[in-house]
């Protein structure tokens, strides 16, 4: 007695076909299809947008990683410390004349 029977069931649909008729129960089936379609959407979107940015720092770390750092770049005390030891070959000039 504690389970309903497939009468039982049958029943039931009957009741909420009378209380709602089939166009409003077709409606809420295909706006609760369009709801289902609608969410898959967004969360491929969102998963979609997630891996695009994943790839992005990817990328950029690789191209820094190939990069060379130091290639470029001048360190202030070794422009200074060149600067000195000219001024001092020159000196050395000057006084060997």
């Amino acid at each position: 007695m504690g389970t309903f029977s497939i009468w039982h069931w049958l029943i039931i649909l009957a009741i909420v076909l009378l209380l709602f008729g089939t166009k409003r129960l077709k409606n809420l089936g295909s706006d609760l299809g369009s709801a289902i379609k609608g969410f898959k959407s967004a969360v491929k979107e969102e998963s979609d947008k997630d891996e695009d940015e994943e790839t992005k720092r990817t990328e950029n770390l690789e191209h820094k990683e190939g990069e060379q750092p130091d290639a470029n770049r001048v360190i202030e005390s070794e422009t200074i410390e060149a600067g000195k030891a000219k001024k001092a070959e020159k000196a050395d000039e000057r006084k060997g004349s």
